[in-house]
């Protein structure tokens, strides 16, 4: 999956923040749907315009993401 296909980056659209082209959703708002427990049905469901492709898409970014270094360090686990 080549998420650049789907994913834009442009600064008069939520102040940058990567989106899906031609939305006003960014990667981080329908990640966090998905950990409140959104289903990938759900998102299509509320956002006619979103494509299984783009959620995909989503991932790819996010994993490439942290492939480079883009993360937060969880908190340390306690023993």
């Amino acid at each position: 999956m080549n998420w650049e296909d789907r994913i834009v980056s442009d600064p008069e659209v939520l102040v940058g923040k990567p989106t899906i082209k031609g939305t006003r959703l960014s990667v981080d708002f329908l990640l966090e749907r998905l950990a409140d427990g959104w289903t990938e049905a759900q998102l299509l469901e509320n956002y006619p315009r979103l494509m299984p492709e783009d959620l995909r898409a989503v991932f790819a970014y996010a994993s490439e993401s942290l492939k480079d270094g883009f993360f937060i360090a969880a908190p340390p686990v306690k023993k």
